[in-house]
């Protein structure tokens, strides 16, 4: 059922502050990250890794392979490592303008391969813009700003809630 204000709602509208509750999930099973989606239509995974267009905006030092900062994407707040920083681009036109740099630093602009270390669902901006859009903290600031251009999403099942189970089964 979908709720807003403690009432009982058909529909919502963007904008609309709203809650809902499944069946068989309690409350208490759900995290902060977490994501609802349609399991028949492109269900939300678990992302292995992703390549994101990063803009440092503010870094004391130089971003190189292997830097592992907090990411933070729609609720969730997940460090994430450079596992692979792939050539750093012009902000504004998007052209290569450095294939493989050793580093980059405040105000360069890169496409990074990067590894969640925990369990984190992300998309790619074309697809689904509030899931492709994330901010860089480290040392208590906001260090870099990025979207998500593809996602290598891990395989394997999820969770299969008790009525899946009894679909599947009839």
């Amino acid at each position: 059922s979908v709720e807003t204000h403690k009432e009982s709602v058909t529909e919502a509208m963007p904008g609309d502050n709203v809650g809902f509750h499944v069946k068989h999930i309690a409350a208490k099973d759900v995290r902060r990250g977490y994501v609802a989606s349609n399991a028949q239509n492109d269900p939300a995974k678990e992302a292995a890794d992703f390549t994101a267009q990063v803009i440092v905006l503010n870094h004391p030092g130089e971003i190189s392979n292997g830097y592992t900062p907090v990411l933070d994407c729609h609720t969730a707040h997940v460090s994430c490592k450079f596992a692979e920083i792939y050539t750093k681009i012009d902000r504004r036109s998007g052209k290569e303008l450095e294939s493989a740099p050793k580093s980059i630093k405040t105000g360069d602009a890169a496409l990074v391969l990067m590894q969640p270390s925990r369990p984190l669902c992300v998309e790619a901006y074309t697809e689904y813009p509030p899931l492709g859009r994330f901010v860089i903290r480290d040392l208590r600031q906001t260090v870099a700003v990025g979207v998500i251009k593809t996602v290598t999403k891990r395989t394997g099942q999820g969770k299969v809630t008790k009525a899946a189970q009894k679909k599947e089964g009839a």
